[in-house]
């Protein structure tokens, strides 16, 4: 298995795996995103769940409560103190068969004590990414809509694996929205 270069990142962002697609790390002003050397910087959308704990609701991954989040659609959102915000990718992307994908917070946010949870794209997954953005700090914390995240690292394996997420049926299979647990 190989860490994948910008130069195969555009090469397979040409055949689909990501749109929208920047070629150019946009840094001017905003948190950077677009294709870096061994990866591609994740935009962060305008969507976003935050957590509230107003219905004083256990958190249950096997019958998780949305009453526990506030929606809001903004170019800004302030996560709570220790606290946790969902949201989704601007990308929505098509993971080639022998292809697995880590992804890993910027060390922008890192340095405020922001922290981006994203499990791995598995092989023939598709669709925006859920992000879990944790604010770790005793104060308010801002995300920039629109701008960068984290960072998707691209491996790609010398075969192709045995059973796709696409074949067996995955539960977050092409979703388009922030995605709520599912079992």
């Amino acid at each position: 298995m190989s860490i994948k270069s910008d130069r195969w990142i555009k090469e397979m962002a040409g055949k689909g795996m990501i749109d929208p697609f920047v070629e150019n790390q946009v840094r001017r002003g905003v948190v950077s995103y677009g294709l870096s050397s061994y990866g591609y910087d994740i935009r962060v959308a305008d969507e976003f769940k935050v957590f509230t704990n107003i219905n004083s609701t256990v958190i249950d991954p096997k019958a998780f409560d949305p009453r526990s989040f506030m929606d809001l659609q903004a170019d800004v959102c302030i996560v709570p103190p220790n606290s946790f915000a969902l949201a989704r990718t601007v990308e929505y992307f098509r993971i080639p068969r022998d292809v697995l994908t880590v992804c890993l917070g910027k060390s922008t946010y890192a340095r405020c004590g922001i922290i981006v949870n994203v499990t791995p794209f598995e092989p023939e997954w598709e669709g925006t990414a859920t992000l879990e953005i944790s604010n770790t700090t005793p104060l308010p914390a801002k995300i920039y809509a629109n701008e960068g995240i984290a960072q998707v690292l691209f491996f790609q394996s010398d075969e192709q694996c045995t059973t796709s997420y696409a074949e067996k049926k995955g539960k977050y299979q092409a979703q388009l929205d922030v995605t709520l647990p599912k079992i």
